[in-house]
């Protein structure tokens, strides 16, 4: 029997936000520029086009930011903070992975495992610095408006660390799908459901809700 863990909102978020963040990246990866110096535009010019590249940057960056925000206050009006960290979690998650090493039985979880919901804020303050900094460059590049060198600077910087701790984020949430016990979460992110077996065992206190 299968039972529903992610409705179809949680789904299309999660996909929607997943997919412009890999446009942002590819986009700005682009405008470092790489595109001429690695030979990309052989396979399109407009590859190596700045302002082509910057529109991408832009619209991938409104989609971004919708989904976040719809997420944010979505998941707000309802009154839903189970992904939101809870005291104790540090200390379960390192009893969790204690348990899968050790082949024992895991510590009783809610509907998120303590390690997913700090995952989630990780991922939440690394999307907030690319969001501020995202936007102050945006700000930046209007006619008329002339920041200091050491705001360009900083900004830039800070933009660019939102950049790297998204690629490292995202390799941890991968590497996380290499424990065989996660692996029956996946088919949530695009069935939006799971085992009514794997829920009874591994998320009792969700079960029991």
């Amino acid at each position: 029997m299968k039972i529903i863990r992610q409705p179809l909102t949680n789904r299309v978020v999660h996909w929607g936000i997943a997919l412009s963040c890999f446009g942002l990246i590819f986009s700005g990866i682009l405008q470092m520029p790489v595109a001429k110096r690695y030979g990309l535009t052989s396979l399109g010019e407009w590859m190596g086009n700045y302002f082509t590249t910057l529109s991408m940057h832009y619209f991938f960056g409104l989609i971004f930011v919708f989904f976040c925000c719809f997420h944010v206050f979505y998941h707000a009006l309802n009154k839903e903070f189970d992904i939101v960290p809870k005291k104790g979690d540090v200390k379960g998650s390192i009893l969790i992975f204690k348990a899968i090493l050790s082949g024992k039985k895991e510590p009783p979880s809610a509907k998120y495992l303590p390690e997913q919901r700090l995952a989630w804020a990780a991922f939440a303050v690394t999307f907030l610095i690319l969001i501020i900094t995202g936007l102050l460059k945006i700000y930046k590049n209007l006619p008329g408006v002339q920041l200091d060198d050491p705001w360009t600077f900083y900004i830039a910087q800070f933009h660019n660390l939102g950049f790297v701790l998204c690629i490292f984020l995202f390799l941890g949430h991968m590497a996380a799908f290499m424990i065989k016990a996660n692996r029956s979460l996946l088919p949530a992110m695009f069935s939006g459901k799971v085992d009514r077996s794997y829920a009874l065992e591994r998320h009792s206190l969700w079960s029991a809700e």
